[in-house]
């Protein structure tokens, strides 16, 4: 979304510096990422596709598990190799690895320029002036969290222009025993209903057609702030939103669902009826090892009532295989639960052992080769129910949001059903004529192509 202040840089005069950003991590760090981009173009900093040459760039990074931090290292040491050739100034970073290591980031890696954490993301026009004008005296940014989530207006999206992430809270009160977000995005605060639906406004008014909304924990919405979840409140009043057609769930923790939360969902006008919940495992030992609150039997019960009540409802959830003390019998309870729920979406992720969580010191750590061949296997399980939900839905029409068309191809499109989430599911393969990005089509399904769908537009888009 650009910001209503900001003015193409090629049509400026003013330009402060030259930069590039790399957003790294999940769609809530995409939210920060997009803020920073707006509050540096409002101040006259010019973004560019291209490091080489730049003034400086920010690594908006990911410290969540170690597969991340290794990639989001890898970015740093690239900006940190351009600066060493003299073909960039400066490197500052942002988000949940600086956030996590602070101050040790910048003793393995001492020619960072500056550190930003999550909650300085705020100063970031300041700390690019700073770079540019040679002051050193205060290299890093680190701010508490903050008891009120901090604003996400004014971004510059880097999303398509038909839809955005919307993020209603910040930080995490679960503190399950795997996962270290609490110490990076601090304790859960929920964004007040009333900035919550400007925002969506806002986003609306600059062409989204798609809401998807993120948090931590999204059902755990309110808590903190009303004493009480008001996701259902929440989600009535952005089914109010003029200019929306879809609004998307993800991270909906297994907790805090009612029967009005249900209704509100099953008959709204824009509430798609997918739901993302990870619920992690099914052995009840297992998810008391991992301190999800939960257990298998209520678990099954609330996707009973789930699919009773939302017509078409496709779950998407995600699961750990090789976490610590996990046995053959818990891993084939595990497989035999998602047999049996049959989840149109489904992934999987082997352990991550992270030295400053409670799990790091269970006994029982698996091998990483038990791990993988579990992982393999559930995948395995789960592909075979993919692909069949995908057959059943060959002869069937869909309507489809178009995203891209397909590169190198005439009349040819990459769009997503209601049951695709944006990067994390597949897709629709759509051909027809008069097409656009950010149209939606009326499209008969004529094949599958693993997990992905290949329909025929047969209607105009909208």
């Amino acid at each position: 979304m650009v910001p209503k202040s900001y003015t193409a840089s090629s049509e400026r005069n003013d330009v402060k510096g030259r930069y590039a950003f790399v957003s790294l991590g999940c769609p809530k760090n995409l939210v920060d990422s997009e803020r920073m981009l707006g509050m540096l173009q409002l101040d006259g900093y010019q973004l560019v596709d291209d490091p080489q040459g730049a003034d400086f760039a920010v690594v908006n990074t990911c410290g969540f598990i170690e597969q991340a931090r290794q990639e989001s290292f890898a970015v740093i040491d690239e900006m940190l190799e351009l600066k060493r050739r003299g073909d960039l100034r400066g490197v500052i970073v942002s988000g949940c690895l600086a956030e996590r290591q602070k101050e040790l980031l910048l003793e393995d890696r001492p020619e960072i320029d500056y550190l930003v954490g999550v909650f300085g993301r705020e100063e970031v026009t300041k700390v690019a002036d700073r770079l540019l004008g040679g002051l050193e005296e205060q290299r890093t940014v680190f701010q508490p969290a903050p008891t009120h989530p901090l604003p996400d207006t004014s971004r510059l999206r880097i999303t398509p222009k038909h839809f955005a992430f919307l993020k209603i809270s910040e930080g995490c009160d679960r503190l399950c025993t795997f996962c270290a977000i609490p110490k990076m995005r601090g304790k859960h605060a929920t964004k007040p209903i009333e900035e919550v639906v400007a925002e969506a406004e806002e986003l609306a008014a600059d062409g989204v057609r798609e809401l998807v909304i993120v948090a931590q924990d999204t059902t755990y919405y309110g808590m903190d702030l009303y004493g009480e979840s008001r996701l259902t409140e929440l989600l009535q009043a952005l089914d109010q939103v003029e200019g929306l057609d879809w609004i998307r769930l993800m991270y909906f923790y297994p907790m805090y669902v009612d029967d009005r939360l249900i209704d509100t969902i099953a008959g709204s006008r824009r509430i798609l009826p997918y739901l993302d919940m990870p619920l992690q495992h099914a052995n009840d030992q297992m998810l008391r090892r991992m301190q999800r609150r939960v257990n298998r039997k209520d678990t099954e019960l609330l996707l009973a009532k789930l699919r009773d009540r939302i017509p078409k409802l496709v779950m998407r959830t995600t699961m750990i295989t090789g976490f610590p003390g996990e046995t053959d019998e818990q891993f084939d309870e595990l497989v035999d639960f998602v047999r049996e729920q049959q989840f149109e979406r489904l992934g999987v992720f082997t352990y991550s052992f992270e030295p400053d969580t409670p799990a790091a010191k269970l006994p029982g750590h698996v091998s990483d080769d038990v791990m993988n061949s579990r992982r393999d296997r559930l995948m395995a399980e789960q592909q075979a129910i993919a692909f069949a939900w995908n057959d059943r839905q060959i002869g069937r029409e869909l309507d489809v949001l178009l995203d891209t068309p397909v590169p190198g191809e005439v009349d040819a499109w990459i769009g997503r059903s209601y049951a695709d989430a944006p990067d994390v599911d597949g897709v629709v393969y759509v051909t027809g004529q008069g097409l656009f990005p950010g149209a939606m089509v009326r499209c008969e399904v004529v094949a599958r192509r693993d997990y992905d769908l290949i329909g025929v537009a047969n209607g105009e888009p909208l």
